[in-house]
């Protein structure tokens, strides 16, 4: 057994944050790192300790791993918990950690680099025979031999980057005449965007739903899968609205996704917290798309339905316990959904925006969980990913879920950038989500930027009354209630 007293945070915002929180609760120190754009990051305050380590673009900070392990050398941590993102699915990083004698919270370097390539990944779960999709398993960089291929699986088809992912280096070409363009574009943009411009060739799945599937396995071969999770609501290949279990489901499906997760699992020796990915098609058949090696930002809708805590059994995984239970002793209860509540302009595209959070409150009461790096006042950097924070509901069922998290919106209250939160009231009302019927293209297809109108007039109208009732709460002279004074002067004068 592994003594794990100390532990440094390799990442920042809300998921630093929310670690921290498991280690306290485990008795555990934490070490936090930060950029001179996070000097007063919540993170920062939380932790037990907090070292700087560089300039603000990541690059020069989360991002260089020396100057890690040379603080995680200097504080005297035991272990790295790497969250998502920056390092932590990089295999050099976990090897170069585990040379120094720190403990790597994760799977083992060669884990990563065999999920890390698309093409290793599929290679490895086939041993298992896990349905995959029609096409090539090779890379391929001659766009006559990729589009010989193309023609024997047939259009359309998808052009993907084998050491990529978030839409990055992928391509769909529906004729044969737009292939040589489109293909060299994929492998331009997978060479700029990994080093690596080797890409393959799959069969497109017109209607794709996104369903993944938690598991959790130890250094003695067990594992298990702690169900699914619901992710097609995606923009530019992003997700932004999870939920579990997923709606289109059915009890039968649900065993067989989360079996061949673990069939998975078993082929690269899986070690620690994962996820594996499946596209879904319209007739419930499923096929590997991909795993990742981590912790994933939207785990807490599985801890809901669950009770487990995922980063509790990281740690205890990471000190050479066995896991504390078998798949007959995991159910699941109640429904969760999860909106990643982001710095973006969903009128402009989903242009990422900065600035400052003039005004910043977050919902409350029952079923409610917010995991937020702000708070009011601070500045949201433009060096990283624009997430501010993840609002989280839990309810009895899914039609009480969405109840909740409407309301949830409701309250939440941000001004002086614009966010994904009218977005997500959009898509709670929308029928197609309401009823289940939806996939990956839901954006697409239903989402037009005017439809933000009325939610956005309503968000004004919170502000001000939050705003009113501030300069008026030292002499407590004047309460404001949005609803009453909706139409009042006060309100009119103040638009």
């Amino acid at each position: 057994m592994k003594e794990i007293n100390k532990v440094l945070i390799a990442n920042r915002g809300e998921i630093a944050v929310r670690i921290i929180r498991s280690l306290k609760e485990m008795g555990i120190e934490s070490v936090a790192v930060f950029s001179d754009a996070d000097r007063q990051a919540l993170h920062v305050r939380e932790a037990d300790e907090a070292f700087h380590i560089g300039a603000a673009p990541s690059v020069q900070s989360y991002l260089h791993q020396d100057k890690i392990i040379e603080v995680a050398l200097q504080a005297k941590v035991d272990a790295i918990h790497p969250g998502y993102g920056f390092l932590s699915e990089n295999a050099v990083f976990a090897r170069k950690v585990e040379e120094k004698g720190i403990v790597f919270i994760g799977p083992s370097p060669e884990t990563i680099e065999t999920m890390g390539s698309k093409l290793a990944a599929k290679e490895a779960a086939l041993k298992y025979k896990i349905p995959m999709v029609p096409g090539g398993n090779k890379a391929i960089t001659d766009p006559e031999q990729a589009k010989e291929i193309a023609k024997g699986i047939g259009y359309p088809v998808l052009i993907k980057a084998s050491a990529g992912g978030g839409g990055k280096g992928m391509r769909i070409v529906h004729e044969a005449s737009e292939f040589t363009e489109q293909f060299n574009r994929a492998v331009s943009e997978a060479l700029s965007a990994f080093g690596d411009g080797s890409v393959f060739l799959e069969k497109y799945i017109s209607s794709p739903a996104h369903v993944e599937i938690q598991i959790l396995g130890d250094s003695f071969g067990n594992i298990v899968y702690l169900f699914d999770r619901e992710c097609s609501i995606q923009r530019r290949y992003q997700k932004v609205i999870e939920e579990a279990p997923s709606p289109k489901l059915n009890p039968e499906i649900r065993k067989k996704m989360g079996e061949a997760a673990v069939l998975v699992g078993k082929a690269c020796n899986y070690r620690g917290a994962g996820t594996v990915e499946f596209i879904l098609d319209e007739n419930l058949n499923f096929y590997f798309l991909e795993m990742n090696t981590r912790l994933q930002v939207e785990h807490p809708v599985t801890e809901l339905i669950t009770g487990i805590d995922l980063v509790k059994e990281q740690i205890k995984i990471a000190r050479g316990e066995k896991l504390s239970f078998t798949q007959e002793n995991i159910s699941f209860k109640g429904h969760a959904i999860e909106l990643r509540i982001y710095a973006e302009d969903p009128a402009t595209n989903f242009l990422p925006d900065t600035g400052r959070l003039t005004s910043y409150k977050i919902p409350k009461g029952p079923g409610i969980r917010i995991d937020d790096g702000f708070e009011e006042g601070m500045e949201i950097p433009v060096y990283y990913d624009p997430l501010i924070s993840k609002l989280i509901v839990y309810g009895t069922d899914r039609k009480e879920a969405i109840a909740r998290m409407k309301r949830a919106i409701d309250e939440y209250v941000v001004t002086g950038i614009a966010t994904t939160l009218p977005f997500g009231k959009f898509v709670l009302n929308h029928e197609a989500f309401i009823s289940g019927r939806f996939n990956t293209h839901f954006v697409q297809h239903f989402f037009t930027p005017d439809t933000l109108a009325i939610e956005a007039n309503e968000a004004t109208e919170k502000a001000i009354a939050l705003l009113v009732g501030k300069l008026f709460s030292k002499n407590n002279e004047v309460k404001i209630n949005t609803e009453k004074n909706r139409n009042s002067k006060w309100m009119e004068r103040l638009k």
